[in-house]
């Protein structure tokens, strides 16, 4: 199902008095939205998320009206959805939400009382970077790429054929998805192919685009990766079956320092565990197609990947 909150929110801007405004919105969808403050900014009754929503409704969104006006954001959404449903073979009720997001991703999963939540933050598509909302200035038809890229990791989390470690760790939170649990506990390897296979979705779901954009990369940085893929795999290698945090910051989140980030005396590009963990998914991806491969265990990929290249074992 499409949930389309952009009107609520300029609605929000409309209001004479923007913060009781904004509040009555929250309260209007608390479930989803505080899932979101909590897995993607921070605690939203703590002091400091006064300081975001001041900012977030002071900011100039210009850019953000301009795009409502332009473009058919809810057709453009819906076909994205179906394209997915099909490719994805989507099998549990999973919710789509176009929103505006507080400095955050610029897209994310979620799963609220057992049902998957895929959501785009519009501030960030509007083909203008906006230093005052931290929107990245993607244009908007990269939008259906990354609905396909977060509707994956739904199936991923709860598709009854799931053999995933995510599934179930969100089983075991009661329905629910934490990145910060679930970056603690499920081993670098879950963490690398859940990205990974995400990333075949985008490509399945919205073809077309040039190779970086689906993984979120400048053109620049995704070419450095693709040199530095025997020594990632090198690096990595050790760490993959570990689970920690640490692990997950440094291969998976963006605005990690360059020491946090520094492995066998080089640092890592941001986020390079997004291109290890396509790689690591192509072989099981080929062999079985999209959607089997979204609902296998992690173990069975380096698997197909040793048969692809001819590796024998006893």
């Amino acid at each position: 199902m499409l949930i389309n909150l952009l009107p609520d929110f300029l609605a929000v801007l409309a209001a004479g008095n923007r913060e009781a405004a904004y509040q009555q919105y929250r309260e209007a969808h608390r479930p989803i939205l505080d899932a979101y403050w909590r897995n993607y900014v921070l605690d939203p009754d703590s002091p400091h998320a006064g300081e975001i929503i001041t900012g977030a409704l002071r900011a100039d969104r210009g850019d953000l009206q301009a795009l409502a006006a332009s473009v058919d954001l809810v057709q453009l959404a819906e076909e994205a959805i179906t394209r997915a449903e099909e490719v994805l073979q989507v099998d549990r009720p999973t919710d789509t939400y176009l929103m505006v997001g507080l400095g955050g991703a610029n897209a994310g999963e979620l799963v609220v009382g057992g049902r998957g939540v895929a959501f785009i933050c519009l501030e960030h598509f509007t083909g203008r970077i906006n230093p005052e909302t931290y929107g990245m200035g993607m244009p908007p038809d990269l939008i259906p790429l990354w609905i396909g890229h977060e509707l994956a990791h739904t199936v991923r989390y709860t598709s009854p054929t799931s053999w995933s470690d995510m599934r179930r760790l969100v089983t075991e939170a009661g329905g629910n998805y934490d990145y910060w649990s679930t970056g603690s506990r499920a081993s670098l390897r879950e963490l690398l192919v859940n990205e990974g296979l995400a990333v075949h979705a985008a490509q399945a779901v919205a073809p077309g685009f040039d190779s970086a954009d689906y993984f979120g990369y400048p053109r620049r940085q995704y070419h450095r990766l693709r040199e530095m893929e025997a020594f990632l795999r090198r690096v990595v290698e050790p760490d993959l079956d570990q689970s920690g945090l640490g692990l997950r910051l440094r291969y998976l989140s963006g605005g990690m320092s360059p020491s946090a980030r520094l492995v066998s005396g080089r640092v890592l590009p941001e986020r390079a565990g997004y291109y290890l963990g396509y790689r690591m998914t192509e072989a099981l991806v080929a062999e079985r197609g999209l959607a089997a491969s979204l609902r296998a265990a992690a173990s069975e990929f380096q698997a197909a990947e040793d048969v692809a290249r001819g590796i024998q074992t006893a």
